[in-house]
């Protein structure tokens, strides 16, 4: 799966060229997924007295609304950007507005001004209005999404990399440095993805649904813990995954 973001200020074009994109990446025959980040602190699809409302003020974490025609799901927090991809299997995610997560950049913007305010090293392209009159600023192409799409996803089909473990670098850092470095690299050309070591043989702890972080030392040890005992019972595969389930109630 291929994740990567476009923000900018309001008005920049984002949502412009958001669509133009998933428009040529589905005429392409890609799935799309996408997301939406809200900013407006009071947002809530679900209101007051509603029955779906009423299900969450009894205590349900997750409440389904299922129409005849869509099905959501309402969860009563915030999701960290790495829970939400959960709920995706496509070859594209586009998140529109998403600056807390690592993830490529195209960068919407009305004025210079705007492009230096938002520059960061994984911002790859720039669109939006700014397209209009010019066509690259400081070596950074700029696409107009209503007259270039095809280019603009030629582009992405080309820079954008399977999405990175978006681990922080205390809890990795086994490449050596941090994933947006890693991402900025691999964005210049300079590392490739395959260069990732988390996906190189990784092990991961689950509580729940939540994903436990590990330095390395201790992935080592829990790694040689569980390979050493599994190794000497039958069926055993040397080079095939591990699933280890505990269920609640083991103890």
């Amino acid at each position: 799966m291929r994740v990567f973001s476009v923000i900018g200020a309001s008005n920049s074009g984002k949502t412009t060229a958001i669509e133009a994109i998933i428009k040529e990446l589905s005429r392409r025959g890609y799935s799309v997924g996408s997301v939406k980040e809200i900013h407006y602190e009071q947002f809530a699809l679900d209101k007051a007295g509603t029955d779906t409302y009423r299900h969450r003020q009894a205590g349900s974490k997750l409440v389904a609304a299922r129409g005849l025609y869509e099905t959501d799901f309402l969860f009563g927090e915030r999701l960290t950007m790495e829970k939400v991809l959960k709920f995706y299997d496509h070859d594209f995610v586009v998140l529109e507005g998403v600056t807390d997560f690592v993830a490529p950049k195209i960068l919407c913007a009305r004025t210079e001004d705007e492009i230096k305010e938002r520059m960061d090293p994984t911002v790859f392209a720039l669109s939006g209005l700014i397209a209009l009159h010019t066509d690259q600023y400081e070596g950074l192409p700029a696409f107009d999404p209503l007259k270039d799409a095809e280019k603009l996803v030629d582009y992405i089909e080309a820079k954008v990399p399977p999405v990175l473990p978006n681990k922080p670098k205390e809890s990795c850092g086994q490449c050596g440095s941090s994933c947006e470095t890693m991402l900025a690299d691999i964005l210049n050309g300079k590392k490739n993805r395959s260069e990732c070591k988390v996906d190189q043989g990784s092990v991961k702890l689950f509580i729940g649904d939540e994903e436990i972080k590990m330095v390395p030392f201790v992935k080592a040890i829990l790694t040689g813990t569980v390979v050493g005992f599994v190794s000497n019972l039958k069926g055993y595969q040397k080079g095939k995954e591990i699933t280890i389930k505990i269920h609640p109630d083991y103890r």
